[in-house]
């Protein structure tokens, strides 16, 4: 464990190494996983006769009470366009991987994913609008604003991969892991950009936390052997049911009281050393443990034919433990 804290993975037990190196499917979220916790506002799209600092100003008011990296966007692009505000709203609800809901002078505003304004919200937006919208958003996230069950506009988030996410998914099925796959509360095309620019085996768009832990859930009742990598509270569930969960270092505290692993570095080039370390330990446990059943095999055979006494067959049995126990610690006495 001391070697996998050098690479900047901090693991919670010795057992994790050896389901982590069992792993054929490993499951990841997208947003500060495979993506850049950095998201950035790239548009702003009004309607309703809203102008985009009108549209920008509220959603900075809504969002900035919560440290979601969304939510540090906006708040962000409302601060370089010099877009103050003074707070009108009553207590913010945030409801975890839908949206944020308050009351701003006696009018309901709401801010989030198309499935909680549309949905879960009832909100209103014509339909050749909306195509229009979709079409401007293609590869953005869409985020919501909506005041009184109208929307008033939509801002476009852009998230960006992590430099050599293809490049560490590649070296995952090198190394033996047969199936990986992307977990999103995102929009199905957005979804789908990103899946095909990481090079996962599966996607799975537009899902609550509720539907990430129905997903491993589901897998694991196939006989896979699942591990989750996440950073958020809504991966919290599915990194609790996994064989084995690994938590982002930079993601929130109960993800990471409820992972397994914990990646300090957020490249998933760490991964990838700590699928090699688990498999090498692995490999070394199973040789000596075959090593130690063949010699202990040979000295019981000895023994009862009478080719070596007693004492002999205890001599050699222990000083064939004690050898092969140095050759596994050899990489710790240099």
């Amino acid at each position: 464990m001391s070697d996998a804290a050098k690479m900047g993975v901090m693991v919670k037990g010795a057992k994790y190494f050896e389901s982590f190196a069992k792993a054929d499917t490993i499951v990841f979220d997208k947003t500060g996983t495979l993506t850049e916790a950095q998201p950035r506002l790239a548009c702003v799209l009004t309607t309703d006769g809203w102008s985009e600092d009108e549209v920008l100003r509220l959603s900075a008011c809504l969002e900035e009470h919560f440290p979601h990296p969304v939510a540090r966007a906006v708040v962000n692009a409302a601060r370089e366009r010099g877009l103050e505000h003074r707070e009108r709203h009553a207590a913010v609800e945030y409801i975890v991987a839908h949206g944020i809901a308050s009351s701003i002078e006696g009018r309901r505003a709401i801010i989030g994913s198309a499935h909680f304004v549309f949905e879960d919200e009832g909100a209103q937006l014509e339909s050749d609008i909306k195509e229009q919208i979709e079409s401007q958003m293609q590869g953005l996230s869409p985020l919501y604003l909506a005041v009184d069950g109208t929307v008033v506009g939509v801002l476009g988030i852009e998230d960006p991969l992590k430099p050599g996410v293809r490049e560490a998914i590649a070296d995952l099925h090198a190394l033996g892991v047969k199936h990986v796959v992307m977990l999103t509360g995102d929009s199905e095309r957005t979804a789908e950009r990103i899946a095909r620019e990481a090079g996962v085996d599966e996607f799975k768009a537009e899902l609550l936390p509720e539907d990430k832990y129905a997903y491993v859930e589901r897998i694991k009742s196939e006989g896979r052997h699942v591990a989750m990598v996440g950073d958020g509270v809504n991966d919290s569930p599915a990194l609790g049911l996994a064989d084995v969960g690994l938590a982002m270092g930079g993601g929130s505290d109960i993800a990471k009281e409820v992972a397994d692993i914990i990646l300090t570095d957020t490249d998933l080039a760490a991964i990838v050393r700590l699928r090699r370390m688990s498999q090498g330990l692995i490999d070394r446990l199973t040789s000596s443990y075959a090593k130690v059943m063949l010699t202990n095999s040979a000295l019981l055979a000895l023994g009862i034919t009478g080719t070596i006494t007693p004492q002999t067959s205890s001599l050699l049995h222990n000083g064939s433990t004690i050898a092969y126990s140095l050759g596994n610690a050899k990489a710790y006495l240099r």
